[in-house]
């Protein structure tokens, strides 16, 4: 790519695309594009291809979609395959009528089957079937990588598909409902903290820019705390009498390398003191283990990708045969049970409370660890790690 080159990002806005964008535009690219979703709906395939035609961009990021946590993706499995569908089909196929140079779409690792062996390789895709909580989504994001695939074989194009792990940073999604883990479990814990203190200013003003099924900052206290409870945030208050002293300690750690302890003592004399803990509810049993990468590392593997990297070269790189997997797995190699991501984000955002999992919950897949040696032998590879990152995106939370 030329630093002066027509640049569209498909999803410019989201977590993806906003990273990309960045990434871009801090090395040195200048004509990059990008259009809301009020400005283009990407599911409307006339005017896909009216833009397309008008703006003839050079090279094309695809990394809009419909996107969501475990419970959305079970619950809106019809929107997230028809919308996910339509949104790359429209822009994959108009960026091959008007000659795209090159296209890179992004897909994630929810492609790969419930029980592929781990860290998955690319060539674990569609050997055995998928988790059902999330197969709409994943079953369109295979189509995706397909339909790059297949142009490439039929039509000599260069699209890269690449699936990146499970990816979290500035701009992400903090809706209770729809979610990942990551960003969810931070703005649960930042609220439980806020609780337990109560600070009822910042969960005001919380609840303002990222309102609850309708609820806002502006909203009664009792209806604020129904909406916190509903999403496993409680808060119990003792009060105590003492003629002398008193002391409490409580310290929690978790069951890996991931700790946090407190402690605190008080003295009194002949007083009453009230005490606040928060308890924060999280679905699961907090066993299965999960990969985390930071957002903007991301979009630095996918622009090394786009400027370093051909369709061809992945088939090669990957054994060069007809059948050969056409994508790249984008991801740490390192990884942390649900648990332990927990007590990260407590240490980070400062809760004292209690954490406790409801096993009743579904967990998802047990374990999803990619492989990525591929990448590797391509030229780039992660050095962010989990706590820095969780570090990175609280900081830019609370200046939100």
């Amino acid at each position: 790519m030329e630093k002066t080159s027509k640049i569209y990002i498909a999803g410019h806005n989201g977590l993806v695309g906003s990273a990309i964008s960045r990434g871009l535009k801090a090395k040195g690219y200048t004509n990059l594009i990008g259009y809301s979703f009020s400005e283009l709906d990407l599911r409307n395939q006339a005017a896909v291809d009216a833009f397309f035609e008008r703006e003839k961009p050079d090279y094309v990021f695809l990394a809009a979609a419909k996107v969501g946590g475990i419970m959305a993706n079970n619950v809106y499995r019809a929107d997230f395959i028809a919308e996910n569908l339509m949104i790359q089909t429209n822009i994959i196929y108009s960026a091959w009528k008007n000659n795209v140079k090159k296209l890179l779409f992004l897909g994630s690792t929810c492609i790969y089957p419930k029980e592929a062996p781990q860290p998955m390789k690319e060539q674990y895709l569609l050997t055995s079937p998928l988790e059902q909580t999330n197969e709409p989504y994943a079953i369109a994001k295979i189509a995706g990588l397909k339909m790059c695939e297949s142009f490439n074989r039929q039509y000599g194009t260069d699209y890269i598909a690449v699936m990146p792990t499970n990816l979290y940073g500035p701009g992400d999604n903090f809706d209770l409902e729809k979610s990942h883990v990551l960003p969810a479990m931070l703005r649960k814990m930042h609220l439980a903290a806020a609780l337990e203190r109560s600070d009822w200013a910042a969960i005001r003003k919380d609840f303002d820019r990222n309102p609850v099924e309708g609820v806002s900052g502006k909203a009664g206290e009792k209806d604020i705390i129904g909406k916190l409870s509903k999403y496993g945030i409680t808060l119990s208050t003792s009060t105590s009498a003492s003629s002398s002293s008193s002391t409490s300690a409580s310290t929690s750690t978790s069951a890996s390398t991931s700790a946090s302890s407190s402690s605190s003592t008080s003295s009194s004399t002949s007083t009453s003191a009230s005490t606040s803990a928060s308890t924060l509810t999280l679905w699961g049993t907090g066993t299965p283990l999960r990969e985390f990468m930071y957002s903007e590392e991301m979009a630095a593997a996918c622009i090394h990708l786009m400027e370093n990297i051909s369709a061809k070269d992945i088939v090669k790189m990957n054994g060069g045969a007809g059948d050969a997997p056409q994508f790249v797995n984008i991801g740490t190699s390192k990884e942390v049970t649900i648990r332990e991501l927990a007590y990260i984000i407590k240490k980070v955002t400062g809760f004292k409370g209690e954490i406790l999992f409801d096993p009743s919950k579904p967990d998802g897949t047990m374990r999803k660890l990619t492989d990525t040696t591929l990448l590797k032998s391509l030229g780039f590879e992660s050095k962010i790690s989990l706590e820095e990152g969780v570090g990175r995106m609280y900081e830019e939370y609370l200046r939100g």
